[in-house]
């Protein structure tokens, strides 16, 4: 099977949920023998050197780049709000650079699947209806509208009227492009009741984020009890859910635990962020390696109280049989048992009240981890999820032969 991945950003390095889920995917298709190409914006904010790329990963995919600006800027969002009904999200992937690369992958080659990794991906279906036959499949990582929607609901004044705004055009834009896709793979089934309720007669197959059986478990070594976080810094949910922690339930937690410790790890943290002065939290950036982080540190705390899809980097923390102390919102797309494989805690005394609970018993951490990593090996094995999609897309295929 020829499959073409449509990506918004290159995804190498795999460091965050969306760019770990395409490059799992691609890598796990092409090892059964699928030619798989992939056609990736090299944006400012994601750049990475093609050149760069592992040589392992280049001989597996086809991966092609085109350098893409869509830089957030000011006066862009004034005059896509005043002049635009179009969402500036998806306004700012639009590149004629962009375009031409993929006519000329289209005229050059057949495929059977053209896959968008995303929904900003979905400008571009004229262009490959025009130049292709292959079916056209949307894999949604998440409802991109709900996100803000989410955010604005938590926000105030003009940036809960602008918020809200985006989050319709979003809604719009996802909606009309419903009628243009072949297929839709959403990542949860949450999600996929969702695109049932638009278009009852679109064909869906739910594809969550996958882990490896070559992923990296447990070290048996001792590490010392304390509290850790790694994510997108940039991204707003992961900004505000811990700057909500940090002022609500840490003061709490190191006058009841002077020594605990917290390390936050991730990339492009806001100024807000890497100011923070806060007794016991270290604050490490952008790391190297986020399994040794993963593994070096005793319970991952989540605090997401906005997004929407799945939290992958949960799954690669559950799978190295972290305990996991989440809002119910941060396990969406995640059917892990609450006090059998995670802990969940939506409010300051719940969150103070499941750190008391690792703290007093030591040993439900080790108990919360193993039974974690079963479950996600069980239930998120990327080998299986692959096989599911390549039954589905050879269905599909068959339609109209």
């Amino acid at each position: 099977m020829r499959i073409l991945v449509l990506s918004n950003k290159i995804p190498y390095p795999a460091i965050d949920g969306g760019s770990i889920a395409t490059l799992n995917l691609s890598l796990s298709l092409a090892e059964k023998d699928n030619e798989i190409t992939v056609l990736a914006m090299n944006t400012a904010k994601h750049y990475f050197p093609l050149n760069e790329v592992p040589p392992h990963i280049l001989k597996s995919i086809n991966l092609k780049t085109v350098d893409v600006l869509a830089k957030i800027r000011f006066w862009g969002i004034l005059k896509n709000f005043f002049f635009s009904q179009a969402a500036y999200a998806v306004e700012r992937f639009h590149s004629s650079a962009f375009q031409i690369e993929l006519m000329a992958v289209l005229k050059a080659q057949n495929f059977d699947i053209v896959q968008l990794e995303g929904l900003y991906l979905g400008m571009y279906i004229p262009a490959i209806r025009a130049h292709s036959k292959a079916k056209i499949v949307y894999r949604a990582h998440n409802l991109e509208f709900e996100i803000w929607n989410r955010a604005a609901e938590r926000s105030r004044g003009i940036k809960k009227w602008y918020l809200k705004t985006l989050s319709m055009r979003l809604e719009k834009f996802e909606k009309e492009c419903l009628t243009k896709y072949d297929a839709v793979l959403p990542i949860s089934s949450k999600d996929a009741q969702w695109f049932d309720r638009q278009n009852p007669t679109l064909k869906t197959q739910i594809v969550p984020a996958g882990i490896n059986r070559d992923f990296k478990k447990t070290e048996d070594k001792e590490i010392a009890f304390d509290l850790f976080h790694i994510g997108a810094l940039d991204w707003l949910p992961n900004q505000e859910g811990l700057l909500w922690f940090f002022e609500q339930v840490w003061p709490a937690i190191h006058q009841q635990h002077p020594d605990l410790r917290f390390y936050l790890a991730g990339r492009n943290a806001s100024k807000d962020m890497q100011n923070l002065k806060l007794p016991n939290l270290h604050f490490l950036g952008e790391i190297a390696d986020a399994q040794e982080f993963m593994l070096s540190h005793k319970i991952m705390i989540v605090p997401l109280f906005s997004g929407s899809g799945m939290r992958i980097k949960i799954i690669e923390a559950m799978a190295l049989g972290k305990a996991v102390i989440s809002t119910s919102l941060g396990l969406e797309g995640n059917s892990a048992k609450n006090n059998l494989e995670v802990l969940v805690a939506d409010t300051k005394e719940e969150f103070i009240a499941r750190i008391n609970e690792l703290i007093n018993k030591p040993n439900r951490v080790k108990q919360i981890g193993n039974a974690a990593s079963t479950f996600v090996y069980n239930t998120f094995d990327q080998q299986e999820i692959s096989n599911k999609l390549l039954s589905f897309y050879a269905s599909l295929i068959q339609e109209n032969e």
